[in-house]
């Protein structure tokens, strides 16, 4: 009986070791917020962004992992979806479960003169939440 009952303790441990599934990652999701009226800053944040996350992540942004979304605030979705994440004004930002990263003002910083820098902030944010 005893030896029934250690094998059957020992299958258990070892098929649960192999039974384990890791959680699928977070998805990454970067958004682009902006209104209707834009000045050419706020329509290079949102180019340089999308190139950025388009060109470092194609495959995760084929398998839906990764996302680039432009957002209208003016529409009535782009409004609510503003509303959802307390967004009120001109955003960039990259959000992973209940994790953001604020990158606006280095959008609007590096947009116009310096898109790699900006491209750079936007793979520093993205593979952080990746970890």
């Amino acid at each position: 009986m005893k030896k029934k009952l250690l094998f059957l303790f020992t299958a258990v441990i070892v098929s649960s070791m192999f039974a384990v599934n890791p959680a699928a990652p977070a998805k990454i999701e970067v958004f682009y917020f902006h209104f209707t009226r834009r000045c050419t800053t706020c329509q290079n944040v949102e180019n340089v962004s999308k190139k950025a996350v388009e060109t470092l992540y194609p495959t995760q942004v084929k398998n839906g992992q990764v996302s680039f979304q432009s957002i209208n605030l003016d529409e009535k979705t782009g409004e609510a979806i503003g509303a959802k994440y307390k967004i009120e004004g001109q955003t960039l930002i990259v959000i992973s479960g209940g994790k953001r990263a604020d990158l606006t003002d280095k959008g609007f910083l590096y947009a116009n003169d310096s898109p790699e820098k900006l491209k750079g902030e936007i793979k520093k944010a993205v593979d952080g939440f990746m970890k």
